[in-house]
């Protein structure tokens, strides 16, 4: 061969420049073209020949993309995508080695056999490809490159003890963010490197590593082709990968070309394993550091000679066999399966009938299946292009860019990200063809655009995962024994070298939980020297803020702003509560004392101004004897008590002592004693506070919505509780005391021994059903009978509106409709309550002038259905211990029915039973006459009635 046309292999270990020596060659022509292993070292190698000669005459071609500029002189290229019949100057193909891989060894090989500058060639590769070399390639020139730095095995480290600047290899990608994710927690993060990666991702990772970040790298195989990384040391976390059919242990010759990669020029390196991964044999040690491995025997090889006549000749061209010792058929790759698949289809098989068609269907059957999904998914996929292509000639326009748009989409996790930034690289790929779509160029960029949104979306996203940035410089710091500069923002942000290192709450500090171990103790006295000045400052602020930026919670915690900053505890009475402070010990006793003194006068300032009757009745140095005794019971019940539970010392009250609690506010109801001031929403929720206070409550319960007369009883509520919320169990309901006391009033005219029903005041004051009121009754001691009766219509219910109103009118369902309410303080009325009410008959109908229209009326009424009503009959339960048990509060006593009994000599119905006589209409009293009855000391008008008996 002529000197002007030299074929030369460069071969040794890696860390030898022999990639950098290709680069000098190829800058040494006018033209030139490198392939390289992989589309990352191929931006590489192009974004260092930019640096050295101009974007304008460099061009970068790779499945994916392609920057091809109009003076373009040097091409870096991926093996696969270097052009064919270009004649340039030099020509250059790395990593050729690689003849000997499985699924991409046949291409290798082809270059090998094929691939010729015009003046020069060069091959870069290991030592082990010299005699398969010196066999196929005539007349080559060998070059043998010694390693800059030494290697040197270091047995197994756990990866918490693992050297920085390390690269820690495994193979699934499972493995690799379980890794990283520990070295997060443990190191301060690592950068992730994947073939799977973007050039952008990948770059953005690395440059990560290499400005010093983060000192650990996590990747796969990937960063053994090639790429100049500063590793020290190199870890392996497995040595078996699986290769696409089955899980095998790692050749010599790839762990040497993994290991290589630690040290790199003139610094020394050093390899070992760590994880699950078994210690290397000392035979597999010395080969690597000695680099000495078995030489290739076999190359793999598929036929380049293609026959395009017909689908059938094209597989069996690419099938076929080899005689020559040195080459081995490849196994069947990705793209024979998809032919051999896409031709089972009718249509694809008709199409594909001339020479010209199944030379488009197998440049189709050549995109690489990017996703990874399954042969017969990206053997449909490849049917549509191939479709398209062939009856349109391009594909079109809007079911591309539907399919690119539906992968421009940055959200999502790690995994998803991945998933759309593999598909987009199919799309990529088939953008860079120019005549398979429309403006390919338009095209070409749009891909690009989503894959490099979708690359810094992911760098961003593997970043956010597996890198603390405050771990990283805090460890950094510490090791440069720097003191660390601590702040605190107006939010309560702590930071620390300006990384957050947790918060302020009120005058707690709460460390990021994040935060290893390691750096724990040193974070919090770093972020304590911010926070002294700050505390002081803080209570100071409080000690002077309004008592309306500072509130309780429901189950007693004390809260300024948003921050809670003490509880209240059990003190000397109920209206004396504690206050607990929540102030860090390293704020000291001063900002501690300061806060529980402003919590302290908060919370006695509330009760002072929501319990002011109770304060101005505990301070009323008039009320003696039995009267201060009661007011201290209503002091201790927080302003409501039961009548059940105090009933005796009621009794005990004379009218003069009652008068004298009436003043502050006090309500004698006939169920409940309660100031009716207290029933608002406020001094409610603070009843209910102290109240679970003082009795030693694990779990305070909550007031119930305010503006609601009835809520349903709760059985897992404590004892007593309904009671301090303002209501009065009963049933499955509780109604609130003021308005049981209505009711009370109301009942108290009816006819509770020969029964009654309700009126329609009871049910609005109550805001019930019917059938709830029955059971409201029921658990006030009632009993309810119901029944059924025909219902009165309205307009055989009209005339009545015409006659004198009656003291006991009918309304239209028949029920007797309820006298005006009494005033809640008025005397008992002494008017004997009405007879029982029945459903009013229509008054007579006028004269009907057409003896045969009335008829009509009367046939029609005759036929009309008959409408029913259900109704309630109440009478007083003679049992008082039903009453009891039905009561949420639990049994009473001391309590006796409010209905009185009739009157002796009472006229009786037939059997014996009270209730008319058989021929005339008896009336009852609910109570005995005027004359037997003291009168009643809770009656505000008990002085003038005792006035009128003396006259």
């Amino acid at each position: 061969m002529a000197p002007n046309n030299r074929t030369v292999a460069v071969l040794g270990p890696t860390n030898t420049g022999k990639t950098h020596y290709a680069i000098e060659r190829m800058l040494a022509h006018r033209t030139g073209i490198i392939g390289l292993p992989l589309r990352l070292l191929a931006r590489e190698v192009y974004d260092k020949i930019v640096a050295l000669r101009g974007p304008s005459v460099v061009a970068l071609v790779t499945g994916e993309e392609r920057i091809v500029p109009p003076r373009a002189k040097y091409w870096v290229c991926t093996v696969e995508a270097m052009p064919e019949g270009m004649g340039c100057d030099f020509l250059a193909v790395d990593e050729i080695q690689l003849c000997a891989d499985p699924e991409r060894g046949h291409v290798f090989t082809d270059r090998l056999l094929r691939a010729r500058g015009l003046h020069e060639t060069l091959f870069m590769g290991a030592e082990t490809m010299r005699k398969a070399i010196a066999a196929l390639v005539p007349n080559v020139e060998f070059m043998h490159r010694e390693r800059f730095s030494e290697l040197s095995y270091s047995g197994q480290k756990k990866i918490s003890r693992m050297p920085e600047r390390s690269a820690i290899v495994s193979f699934s990608v499972d493995n690799v963010y379980g890794i990283a994710e520990l070295l997060r927690r443990q190191k301060g993060g690592a950068a992730v490197v994947m073939g799977a990666l973007s050039p952008r991702t990948r770059n953005a990772q690395v440059e990560m590593y290499q400005n010093g970040d983060v000192d650990y790298l996590v990747a796969t195989d990937a960063i053994g082709m090639g790429l100049n990384l500063d590793v020290n040391h190199v870890a392996f976390s497995a040595t078996s990968k699986f290769d696409g059919n089955r899980m095998r242990p790692l050749l010599p010759t790839e762990l040497a070309q993994i290991a290589g990669r630690a040290g790199r020029h003139m610094n020394n390196g050093s390899f070992g394993v760590t994880g699950e991964a078994a210690p290397l044999s000392d035979e597999l040690v010395e080969a690597i550091t000695e680099h000495r491995f078995a030489p290739v025997t076999k190359l793999y090889w598929r036929n380049a000679k293609l026959q395009f006549g017909s689908t059938k000749a094209l597989i069996s061209a690419l099938e076929q066999h080899t005689s020559n010792e040195w080459l081995t058929r490849v196994r069947e790759s990705c793209d024979l399966t998809a032919l051999k698949t896409l031709v089972q289809d009718a249509e694809v098989a008709a199409r594909a009938s001339d020479g010209v068609s199944v030379a488009l269907l197998w440049d189709v059957c050549r995109i690489p299946d990017f996703r990874s999904i399954s042969n017969r998914q990206h053997a449909e996929l490849l049917g549509v292009i191939y479709n398209y292509l062939h009856e349109k000639g391009q594909i079109p326009q809007d079911w591309l860019a539907k399919s690119i748009n539906s992968l421009d989409n940055t959200k999502g996790d790690i995994d998803a990200l991945s998933k759309r930034l593999a598909y987009i690289r199919t799309w990529t790929y088939v953008a860079q063809r120019k005549d398979w779509a429309q403006d390919h160029a338009h095209w070409r960029e749009a891909t690009r655009a989503v894959e490099d949104r979708l690359s810094d979306a992911l760098h961003i996203a593997l970043t956010q995962r597996f890198v603390d940035r405050r771990t990283s410089i805090l460890m950094r710091r510490l090791k440069q024994e720097e003191s660390l500069v601590a702040d605190v923002n107006k939010d309560g942000e702590v930071t620390v070298e300006e990384q957050f290192v947790g918060r302020l709450e009120g005058f707690q500090f709460r460390q990021d939980a994040s935060a290893s171990p390691d750096e724990a103790k040193t974070l919090r006295s770093a972020s304590l020297q911010a926070l002294a000045p700050e505390f002081h400052l803080r209570a100071d602020r409080m000690y002077n803020a309004p008592d309306t930026e500072i509130d309780f919670t429901e189950q007693g915690g004390l809260m300024w702003g948003s921050s809670a900053v003490g509880k209240l505890i059990p003190g000397s009475n109920t209206l004396k509560p504690h206050v607990q402070a929540f102030v860090d010990v390293e704020a000291g006793p001063d900002v501690a004392e300061k806060v529980t003194r402003r919590l302290q006068h908060f919370i006695d300032r509330k009760i002072s101004t929501l319990f002011e009757p109770l304060i101005n009745m505990q301070r009323d140095e008039s009320l003696t004897g039995m009267a201060r005794g009661f007011a201290f019971q209503m002091i201790e019940g927080l302003g409501i008590l039961d009548r059940a539970d105090v009933g005796e010392d009621v009794k005990s009250l004379d009218q003069e002592a009652r008068s004298a609690l009436r003043k502050h506010g006090i309500r004698f109801g006939q169920f409940t004693i309660f100031m009716p001031v207290l029933l608002k929403p406020a001094p409610t929720r603070l009843r209910l506070l102290l109240w679970s206070l003082s009795a030693g409550l694990q779990e305070f319960p909550e007031a119930p919505p305010p503006g609601l007369v009835t809520v349903p009883t709760d059985a897992t509520k404590p004892a007593g509780y309904h009671l301090k919320s303002g209501y009065r169990a009963a049933g499955d309901r509780a109604l609130r005391v003021d308005m049981a006391e209505r009711l009370a009033d109301m009942l108290r005219i009816q006819n509770t021994r020969g029964g009654f029903e309700a009126t329609a005041d009871m049910l609005s004051i109550t805001g019930m059903t019917l059938e709830q009121f029955a059971n409201l009754m029921q658990g006030l001691g009632y009993r309810a009978e119901k029944a059924e009766r025909i219902k009165v219509k309205a307009a055989a219910a009209a005339p009545v509106a015409e006659e004198p109103a009656s003291d006991a009118n009918v309304g239209g369902d028949g029920a007797a409709e309820a006298p005006e309410t009494v005033p809640e303080d008025a005397p008992k009325s002494e008017t004997p309550s009405s007879e029982p009410q029945t459903p009013a008959v229509a008054a007579e109908a006028p004269a009907v002038e057409d003896p045969a229209a009335a008829s009509a009326e009367d046939a029609a009424e005759e036929a009309a259905p008959v409408e029913m009503e259900v109704y309630y009959t109440f009478v007083w339960g003679a049992n008082r211990a039903n009453r009891a048990e039905r009561s949420a509060g639990g049994p009473r006593k001391g309590q006796k029915p409010r209905g009185k009994p009739k009157q002796d000599g009472a006229a009786k119905g037939k059997g014996g039973k009270p209730g008319r006589s058989p021929d005339k209409a008896e009336r009852y009293q609910a109570r005995p006459p005027k004359r037997d009855k003291p009168i009643d000391p809770d009656n505000p008008f008990a002085a003038a009635l005792m006035g009128f008996n003396k006259k």
